[in-house]
């Protein structure tokens, strides 16, 4: 395994937008669900799977920061206990500018966290309420600068566009907000609704106003050029940065290759074999005191699944899929076993191949899971 995603479930606020697996924190057994992770890992570790050569922890949920300052310590020194931390290329976690204090900055610093992902979304007060935020539009500044007081550099914040009712000037004024902050790394994510939120029983209901899909590719256009101008390197389809402050723990997917998925609902791929946690925190929690994983399905990924996972997975990066790459990892030709559809969407002009890679050409990024979409049987 290249990386691991540790899933903290908790949230103090569920956003109108968001599916992930997640609970609201009050009334929870937030401690002893920190203590169910070290349990994990103890298992994960007596059955073979080595954190040696590790090169990233991600902390997701749900929201970490919705952790105390003194349960924030105890899920990292948990983690040092299976994990070299000083070893990995990059150690993050997600936050919410709300929850960020000094004393947790202080904790996560101490602790070997070295990015911060923080959710921000947008700068747009009316917006923030409409999607179920509980920061306002001020916060993320004061926060930034905090964390960079503390100590942090390596620092990314998330926006979306795309949301209810939400206009072109709306979504500039965000960008404008967003550059001046000077950050190394930028996420840019088009609203996706999704089954079991708030917004997706609105759509049903009619009531989710949003912007058509013209007004959303000008968004995404200008996410593109603001952030060229700025020197913010497009790296993926969704994500920008300056040289050197890629996502390694994201690239890692990108890249499809293996990584442990810990805690409630998390999801892994290790040895050939996709998995997903249990999701209830009282089954995730009940199924290790039998000393098993606490997995609820797993998936023995065949040779045509890992080639399909290959390429649509790896054209979300600019750089593409490597033809030599690909034939190292699955003793085929790219071209042999692709060839036809490589054929079809170069003659769409969604697709190159430069630099011995098969790349998106600039319309294919804006029609991504068309082109996705031809990769999977």
């Amino acid at each position: 395994m290249r990386g691991m995603y540790i899933h903290i479930p908790f949230c103090h606020q569920i956003c109108f937008y968001c599916d992930f697996n997640k609970v609201f924190f009050k009334n929870q057994p937030v401690d002893e669900y920190i203590e169910s992770i070290g349990n994990e890992l103890a298992i994960m570790e007596k059955d073979g799977h080595s954190f040696q050569g590790l090169e990233t922890v991600f902390l997701g949920g749900g929201t970490p920061t919705s952790l105390s300052e003194k349960q924030l310590d105890r899920l990292l020194e948990i983690i040092h206990q299976y994990v070299d931390v000083r070893s990995l290329r990059e150690f993050s976690t997600e936050a919410n500018p709300d929850e960020l204090t000094c004393g947790k900055l202080s904790v996560l610093k101490n602790g070997g966290v070295g990015r911060l992902s923080i959710g921000v979304q947008s700068f747009d007060e009316q917006l923030l309420k409409r999607i179920g935020r509980t920061h306002s539009a001020e916060t993320p500044t004061k926060v930034i600068r905090d964390a960079r007081e503390i100590g942090f550099e390596n620092i990314s914040i998330d926006l979306i566009y795309g949301l209810p009712e939400q206009s072109v000037q709306q979504w500039k004024d965000t960008l404008d907000k967003a550059l001046s902050l000077e950050l190394p790394h930028y996420s840019g994510y088009s609203l996706i609704v999704e089954p079991k939120t708030v917004f997706y029983n609105l759509m049903n209901k009619g009531k989710l106003p949003l912007p058509g899909e013209d007004i959303e590719a000008e968004m995404f256009s200008m996410l593109i050029d603001r952030m060229a101008e700025a020197g913010r390197q497009q790296y993926e389809i969704s994500n920008f940065a300056l040289p050197g402050y890629e996502s390694i723990h994201n690239l890692i997917y990108w890249d499809n290759d293996e990584y442990a998925g810990i805690g409630a609902g998390a999801h892994g791929y290790l040895k050939g074999r996709r998995y997903a946690n249990y999701g209830p925190l009282k089954k995730y929690m009940e199924s290790m005191e039998t000393g098993m994983r606490p997995v609820m399905e797993e998936h023995d990924v065949t040779a045509a699944e890992a080639m399909e996972e290959e390429m649509f997975l790896g054209l979300r990066k600019m750089e593409g899929v490597s033809l030599r790459s690909f034939e190292s990892k699955f003793g085929k030709p790219l071209k042999v076993v692709y060839g036809e559809v490589l054929e079809e969407l170069n003659g769409k002009g969604l697709i190159s191949e430069s630099e011995g890679s098969i790349k998106l050409t600039g319309k294919g990024v804006f029609r991504g899971n068309e082109v996705f979409q031809q990769f999977l049987k």
